[in-house]
């Protein structure tokens, strides 16, 4: 008997702001059938997990959920924070591998964060990159760490972040080294603020292939209402 076999992570894009349901191509193999406790679906809809600027521009007066920017560099990881409708450098990590997703959800823990804008490397002609890759796979393995809090991942075309960052340092007077250490940090900024400016306008979910893993992320973190921009001071050293 045949059942259907999912790939490990599932990538939704959103084409416009309007969400678009994406069916999700499937392999037939004979595997032992599974029960589910959850009716048998290809995919959690994305008008089930909308990410936050969707939120926000429904409803202006939206206050939960917190985001987190990530660019993901060779050896250095820029980390933004969104709380509100303010958007600041956090921190810059120079982890890698587990560790550094073990600190990203460490992070999450402690700013209230429910999702993960990742940014995603693109040449100037929109293809992605041998780099794409390797953040994809990033992006897959924390996808499924992530769901089982209910938080989201997300990835958006990250081309031209670092030269903006770049150019807004210098507009800030800060020093070439000044520059050069908190660059990524900065980048991570610009893109968050594209994500909300463009309400998440061509952004990507990251799925987890266990359908329960997507049931909670569509259940939802529990989310505090609260605002705690005290809690910016223990990473922000800019």
């Amino acid at each position: 008997m045949s059942s259907l076999e999912y790939f490990s992570s599932i990538a939704i894009p959103f084409g416009t702001p309007k969400y678009v349901n994406t069916p999700l191509v499937t392999r037939l193999s004979p595997i032992k059938p599974r029960n589910y406790h959850l009716p048998l679906r290809a995919t959690a809809s994305i008008d089930e997990i909308p990410p936050n600027a969707v939120r926000r521009n429904i409803d202006r007066n939206w206050r939960g959920g917190f985001s987190l920017g990530v660019d993901l560099g060779l050896s250095k990881t820029g980390i933004a924070l969104s709380k509100g409708y303010t958007v600041r450098p956090l921190t810059v990590l120079k982890s890698r591998g587990q560790k550094l997703e073990t600190r990203l959800l460490q992070i999450a823990e402690e700013e209230e964060v429910d999702e993960f804008i990742i940014g995603l490397p693109r040449s100037s002609d929109g293809k992605e990159t041998v780099q794409s890759n390797k953040v994809r796979s990033v992006a897959g393995r924390l996808a499924v760490q992530a769901a089982e809090k209910g938080w989201r991942v997300y990835l958006l075309d990250e081309h031209g972040t670092s030269s903006e960052a770049s150019d807004r340092m210098i507009v800030m007077g800060l020093s070439k080294s000044e520059r050069q250490n908190r660059e990524d940090a900065y980048a991570a900024v610009i893109l968050l603020e594209r994500y909300f400016s463009t309400q998440g306008l061509g952004i990507e979910i990251i799925l987890p292939k266990s359908l329960e893993l997507q049931e909670k992320i569509k259940n939802g973190a529990v989310l505090d209402p609260d605002f705690c921009p005290g809690k910016l001071e223990e990473y922000n050293t800019f």
